[in-house]
């Protein structure tokens, strides 16, 4: 056998390779899988991170909860503050009621035909009524109306021809508005219609008392 058929044999003999294989020789070759200690170091990590983000937002919770009490005490002493001078105007324009009631009292130990108690008593209750009407109060006028348990409390009820039924005849204590709203009712007296006293009752016993003289007539 000559030299060039056993080339032709030895060529016929090898299995045949791809072109791709012979271009990227390391193409088959599939990545490692992480080991352990890296997966560990990996989720070690991840906690790290979450452990950050829980401290962060647990920050911001402190700060807004102080925050949100410092607004709270901050609105608690403005409605202090309020109230304070609130109470300090009104008692301030009460001072010339008192001065007025202490002149009374010393017109009343003077004696007198007491003519001075009672200016001393309307010069209090024009102060009086003053005072209310600076801080919104008025009076209600309850005598004539309907009555409206709105603005009145009804404690009794009396026979009148001159009222319509359910019609204020009389005040026990007056009421108080402040602005729209009842300060206090009016306590009052409410008409209702006379009962009707029949005469057919007297009627019937005069006709029982004939009835029984004639049956002993009879």
């Amino acid at each position: 056998m000559s030299k060039r058929a056993k080339d032709a044999g030895s060529d016929e003999m090898k299995p045949p390779t791809s072109d791709h294989a012979e271009s990227n020789p390391n193409a088959a070759a599939s990545p490692e899988p992480p080991t352990l200690e890296e997966q560990v170091e990996a989720l070690k990590a991840q906690i790290a991170q979450k452990d950050n983000e829980i401290a962060d937002l647990k920050d911001k919770y402190l700060r807004a909860l102080a925050e949100n009490e410092n607004a709270r005490k901050r609105l608690r002493q403005q409605n202090e503050d309020v109230l304070r001078f609130q109470r300090e105007s009104l008692l301030h324009d009460l001072l010339p009621i008192l001065d007025h009631l202490e002149l009374a009292v010393a017109a009343a130990q003077t004696g007198g035909d007491g003519k001075p108690i009672v200016e001393g008593i309307e010069m209090v209750l024009r102060s009086m009524h003053d005072l209310m009407r600076r801080h919104g109060v008025t009076p209600q006028q309850s005598v004539g109306q309907p009555f409206n348990p709105r603005f009145h409390e009804a404690v009794d009820h009396v026979e009148s021809l001159d009222y319509q039924p359910n019609t204020v005849i009389s005040e026990f204590n007056r009421g108080y508005q402040i602005g729209d709203r009842v300060l206090r009712p009016a306590r009052v007296s409410v008409a209702k219609a006379p009962a009707v006293h029949k005469k057919s009752g007297a009627s019937d016993g005069n006709q029982a008392e004939k009835n029984n003289g004639d049956v002993e007539k009879g």
